[in-house]
C-alpha cells in the first residue's frame, strides 16, 4: 500500500487513475468517508434510541435526564427490534431500486438525503409523531444505502480479480467501524447530557457531512456506479407505480378508518411489521428453494443454506438484544461511573465496534496461521462456534441480573464482558455467513444472495419483537428465564449444528 494519500496509480485503467488512496483508487476516499459518516449518524441516534424511549419512565436511570417518551422497557424492546428488523428487510428493495430504477450511486444520494431527513425529523420536539416519522425515514434511507454503496466499492476495481479488491472492502469496513465507535461518545454525550433533540440534530450534522463529501468526491466514482444495470421496461414501471399506489392507499384508507375510529395503538403498526418480517424471509427462501430451473446440485446447497440461515436467525435475535434489552440493564440497573469517571449509558454502543477493530485483524491472523497447519476451523464448526458464544454471553448476563435483583447497581464491566463475548461470536459466525452465503449462492440468485443474508437479521428481529410484544407474547426478555431460555436455545443450536456437521456439509457439495 501507498504510504501517501495520493500518489500515481500503478493502473492507468482504474477509475480515478491518476491519483490513489492508501493505494486504492480515489474513489474509494468518498465511500470510505461517506459511510464513516453515515454509520456516525446511525450509530449515533441508534444509541440514544433505547435511553431515549425509556426516559421519564419506570426503566429510566436514576438521575437521568427527562423529556423522553418515558417507556417501559418491554415496549422498548419491540420499538427496537422492529426498527432494526425494517432497516435489514428494506435493504432488499433499495438494492431493486439501485438496479432497476435509479442506478447506485443515485439510490445512494438520495437516501443520504432521506436519512438526513429522518434525524432531522427526529430533532423536532413534538413528541411520539415525529419520533415515528423520523424513524421511518432514517429505517428507509438505511435500507437504500446499505444496498447500494457496497456495490460501487466493488465498481472501483478491475473485477473480482482485482488483487487489491478484499484490502479496499477492508480499508471501507474499517470507516463502518470508526463511524460506529465514535457516534456514541459524541452524539450519546450531547443527547443524554444536554438535549435528546440536538444529539439527533447532531445525527443529521453528520450525514449531512456524509453527504456532502459524496457529492464532492462523485467526480472519483466508477462511471459503472451511474448505469442502471436492469433498466424498468415502460410497462413494467407502470405496473410497479400502479401496485404501489394501491398499497399506499389500501394503507392510508385502512389506517385513516382506525384512527378516526380512535382504535390507533401502536401495536398497530408494530405487530404487522414484526409478521412482515417473518413472513418475507420465509418466503423469499421458499421461493428459491421451489424454483425448478436450479440443478439438483443448486437445490441441495439452498437446503444446506437453509440451516445456516436459520442459525443465523437465533444469533441474530440474541445479539441485536445488546442495543435493547441489555443497553436497558445498563440504564436502569448499572452503575454510570468507573474508577470515578462518569459517562452516559450510551457510550456502551461504543463497545462492539472498538472490540472489532481490536479483534478482527487477530481473528484473521489466526485463520490463516491455522490454516497452514491444515487446522483451520470448517465453516459449520465456526458457525457452530459463533452459536455457543452468543449463548454464552447470556449465560453471563445471569450474573448480573442476579446481583441487580435487590436493586445493587452492578458494575459497568459486566456489560462489558457481555459485549466482548458477543463480539467474538459476531466475529466466528458474520464473516463466514457472508462468505458461505456468496459460496452457496445459486447461479441464478447471485446478486439477490446478499440480502438474503440480511434477511435472517429480519427474522431474528423480528422474533424479538413478536416475544417482547405484551399484546402477543409478552414474555419479560430483561428477566432470568427468558435470558436463560434464550442461551440455552443458542447454545442447543450450535451444538445441533455440530452434531448434524456431516451431514449439512454433504448438502453444501464442494464448498468448504
Amino acid at each position: 500500500m501507498a504510504s501517501s494519500l495520493t500518489k500515481d496509480s500503478v493502473r492507468p485503467d482504474t477509475p480515478g487513475s491518476e491519483k490513489t488512496f492508501l493505494g486504492h483508487p480515489r474513489g474509494l476516499a468518498t465511500l470510505f468517508m461517506t459511510e464513516m459518516w453515515e454509520r456516525f449518524s446511525y450509530y449515533g441516534m441508534k444509541a440514544l434510541l433505547t435511553v431515549y424511549l425509556l426516559s421519564g419512565g419506570p426503566g429510566a436511570g436514576k438521575g437521568s435526564m427527562g423529556g423522553g417518551l418515558a417507556m417501559d422497557v418491554a415496549t422498548t424492546t419491540v420499538i427496537v427490534s422492529v426498527y432494526s428488523a425494517m432497516v435489514y428487510l428494506l435493504a432488499m428493495p433499495g438494492g431493486w431500486l439501485g438496479d432497476r430504477v435509479w442506478g447506485p450511486r443515485k439510490t445512494v444520494a438520495i437516501a443520504a438525503v432521506t436519512i438526513m431527513a429522518g434525524h432531522l425529523t427526529l430533532a423536532l420536539p413534538g413528541g411520539q409523531a415525529p419520533f415515528f416519522a423520523g424513524l421511518a425515514l432514517v429505517a428507509a434511507g438505511s435500507g437504500l444505502l446499505k444496498a447500494n454503496i457496497s456495490t460501487m466499492v466493488g465498481h472501483l476495481y478491475n473485477g473480482p480479480d482485482d488483487p487489491r479488491r478484499d484490502g479496499g472492502f477492508t480499508i471501507f469496513y474499517m470507516g463502518i467501524n470508526a463511524g460506529a465507535f465514535f457516534a456514541p461518545l459524541a452524539i450519546g454525550t450531547v443527547g443524554q447530557k444536554v438535549s435528546w433533540h440536538l444529539g439527533f440534530g447532531m445525527a443529521a450534522v453528520g450525514m449531512a457531512i456524509g453527504l456532502a463529501a459524496f457529492l464532492l468526491g462523485t467526480r472519483n466514482l466508477s462511471p459503472q456506479s451511474s448505469i442502471v444495470p436492469k433498466p424498468l421496461a415502460t410497462e413494467e414501471r407502470a405496473a410497479w407505480l400502479r401496485k404501489g399506489l394501491l398499497w399506499v392507499i389500501a394503507a392510508t384508507v385502512f389506517y385513516g378508518v382506525v384512527g378516526v375510529t380512535g382504535h390507533f395503538t401502536l401495536n398497530w403498526a408494530m405487530i404487522p411489521l414484526t409478521v412482515i418480517g417473518l413472513i418475507v424471509p420465509a418466503g423469499v427462501l421458499l421461493r428459491i428453494k421451489r424454483d425448478k430451473e436450479l440443478s439438483a446440485t443448486e437445490q441441495s446447497k439452498m437446503t444446506g443454506y437453509i440451516w445456516f440461515f436459520v442459525a443465523a436467525a437465533v444469533f441474530w435475535m440474541i445479539y441485536d438484544q445488546g442495543a435493547s434489552t441489555v443497553q436497558a440493564f445498563g440504564e436502569g440497573k448499572a452503575a454510570t461511573s468507573l474508577l470515578g469517571f462518569d459517562f452516559p449509558t450510551s457510550w456502551y454502543q461504543s463497545l462492539n465496534p472498538l472490540f472489532i477493530m481490536a479483534l478482527a485483524p487477530v481473528f484473521a491472523f489466526v485463520w490463516v496461521w491455522l490454516n497452514r497447519k491444515d487446522k483451520e476451523p470448517s465453516t459449520i464448526v465456526k458457525f457452530s462456534m459463533g452459536l455457543v458464544l452468543i449463548g454464552v454471553s447470556f449465560f453471563f448476563f445471569l450474573i448480573p441480573l442476579a446481583m441487580a435483583a435487590n436493586g445493587t447497581a452492578v458494575s459497568p464491566m459486566w456489560l462489558v464482558g457481555i459485549y466482548f463475548i458477543q463480539t467474538v461470536g459476531e466475529l466466528c459466525l458474520s464473516p463466514v455467513g457472508l462468505s458461505v452465503t456468496t459460496k452457496m449462492a445459486p447461479a441464478k440468485y447471485a446478486s439477490q444472495m446478499m440480502g438474503v443474508w440480511f434477511l435472517a437479521v429480519t427474522a431474528g428481529d423480528s422474533i424479538t419483537g413478536l416475544l417482547s410484544n405484551p399484546a402477543i407474547a409478552g414474555v419479560d426478555l430483561s428477566g432470568t428465564p427468558a435470558v436463560f431460555g434464550e442461551a440455552a436455545l443458542a447454545a442447543l443450536a450450535g451444538f445441533a449444528v455440530w452434531m448434524y456437521r456431516r451431514k449439512v456439509k454433504s448438502l453444501m457439495g464442494d464448498v468448504h
